[in-house]
Parts: C-alpha cells; structure tokens; sequence
C-alpha cells in the first residue's frame, strides 16, 4: 500500500494524534468488544495500561474498550459497562496464557503480547535462570523479602496471595506495605506472574514463579541479544505512537538514552524511522515511523 511522505503524513501533533487514535482504538468504529478483539489489540500495540494511560502517550486496554480519546472516569465502577469489561479481560488474557500482564512499564499494571514478552525478557531477565535471584541478592539488587516471596514460590508452587503472606510472615497489617514493595520489585524484575484472580467469596490474586507460568517466550529471550531487545521495544511503540522523543522512550522503557539513541541509529539505518524532526505544534525533535501504518513487520529484527 502506498504511503504518503513523512513531511504529509506526521508533520503536524493533529496527524500524529489522528495516527493513535487509530492504533490506540481511540474511535468507535475501532474499540474492543471482547476477548478477541482485545487479544489482537494487545498483540497489535505490543503492550499496554490497563484500567488507565496514566497521562502517558501509551495504548491502555480501557480506552480501547471505551473508543474515544480521554473517557472520563465513570462515578460508579461497578455498574460501569466500560469498566467491567475491561476487568474481565485483563483476568481473561493472562489466565489463558494469551498475554502477560504485571507492573513492568514504569511500574504500572501492563499487559504484553507473548510475541513481544520476549524483548522485555531479555533486558531484565538478562538470561538469568529460575534460581539466579540469589546472585542479585547477594549484590544488593534484591530485598530480602523479594527473597522470601521466591524460596517459598519455588518451594510450594503457585500460591494465593493471603497463604503466600501467611508463609512469608507478612500477614499482618503491619507488613502489607512491605509485601506489595517486594511483588511489585518481583514482578518488575520478571520474577513471578499473577496467574489467577479468584472471588471466592473474597478477591485475591494467585501468583506463581514467571518460568513455571510462560516457560516458551522466556525461554525465546535466551536467543536475543541486548541490543535486538531494545530495537524491538523501539519498533513496537514507535509503529503504534507514531513519533516519540529518545529520553521519553528511556523513561518509558527504563533502558539508559544511549542504547535508545543507538537503537534509533540503527532503526534510522534501515529505513525504519527518520531522527531530528520537528513535528508542528510540539516542541523538540521527533524520531519519526516510516514503515507502512500500524505495521511493524521485521523492522526490529536486524
């Protein structure tokens, strides 16, 4: 399909927001209706929020279901059609091992195509095998209560969160804070996965050691070099954003601003993006997407 230059197609913030409105299924004709719908749009964007963007320029799944830009925050969420299916499917698509959700991007709740876990993978897992905790541990990277929450996950498999507290020790009021600190630390370092929300009659979560819950896209990371990781995470947020700033996309991706620049260097070389353009009505310079609309094909695979 032919496309039109860079200077027509993403010159102005109204191209480059018309842009995500349509990646983002920011228009009615576009929004999720139910599972199979948020699965492709999960794999179409990469990863996303859940229940909210946040104030970031990032897909969320809640306003993908709702098909406008910015919905307001309904007063009564439990009778809220909007919210409720957006509950339902970010339970549904990590429960069926369709994509993984956790607090990973800028610690926020994030769900992630299986094809794209693997990128994330490789940067923070950084090959490390199931046992490896102690070595950051023993240099300072871990706390000791992350610890506890994966020797007592190694030892007695998937667990709900209040015998998972009971076996740690923290289940006292005292501690909540403490225990949330270590799986939000856990889940960021893609330690463990939330593998099951349960209302029986009370709501909780049942979590599990991430190489027990998606064994494949981990293993998959193991064949991505550094540099391949951070190329794909740049390829997925720029075909879906459209533009994006190098120090943005480190602060969002967490990765230091010279392997985004050199990610960038590298994506510019193939034709993928353009750097150092200036966008009307925003301030600074812009790495541009090239490539075909909301297509990403193997931009990043180089």
């Amino acid at each position: 399909m032919s496309e039109r230059p860079i200077r027509d197609r993403l010159a102005t913030r109204q191209a480059v927001e018309a842009w995500r409105d349509r990646s983002f299924r920011r228009l009615p004709a576009l929004k999720v209706r139910g599972e199979r719908s948020a699965l492709q749009f999960v794999n179409a964007v990469g990863f996303c929020f859940t229940l909210s963007h946040f104030g970031l320029p990032v897909p969320s799944l809640y306003v993908a279901v709702c098909g406008r830009r910015n919905p307001r925050w309904p007063r009564r969420t439990h009778h809220d059609a909007e919210i409720g299916l957006t509950w339902n499917l970010k339970d549904s698509l990590p429960a069926k091992r369709l994509a993984h959700y956790g607090k990973l991007v800028k610690g926020k709740p994030t769900l992630v195509s299986l094809d794209l876990f693997p990128a994330f993978c490789a940067l923070i897992r950084e090959g490390k095998g199931s046992g490896d905790y102690i070595l950051d541990y023993r240099q300072g990277r871990m706390t000791r209560a992350a610890v506890l929450v994966l020797e007592t996950l190694h030892e007695r498999g998937a667990l709900a969160t209040p015998d998972l507290r009971k076996a740690v020790a923290m289940h006292g009021a005292e501690r909540t804070a403490e225990f949330d600190r270590a799986m939000a630390e856990l889940q960021r370092g893609l330690w463990i996965a939330k593998v099951e929300e349960v209302y029986d009659p009370d709501f909780y979560y049942r979590w599990d050691l991430l190489d027990n819950w998606l064994p494949e896209p981990l293993a998959a990371s193991h064949d991505l070099g550094r540099a391949a990781a951070v190329r794909l995470l740049l390829v997925d947020y720029l075909c879906s954003a459209g533009a994006a700033q190098a120090r943005f996309l480190g602060g969002l991706l967490d990765l230091p601003l010279a392997e985004v620049e050199a990610g960038l260097a590298a994506l510019e070389a193939d034709g993928a993006i353009r750097r150092s353009q200036a966008i009307r009505g925003l301030p600074g310079l812009w790495a541009v997407w090239l490539g075909d609309a909301h297509r990403r094909d193997d931009a990043g695979a180089a």
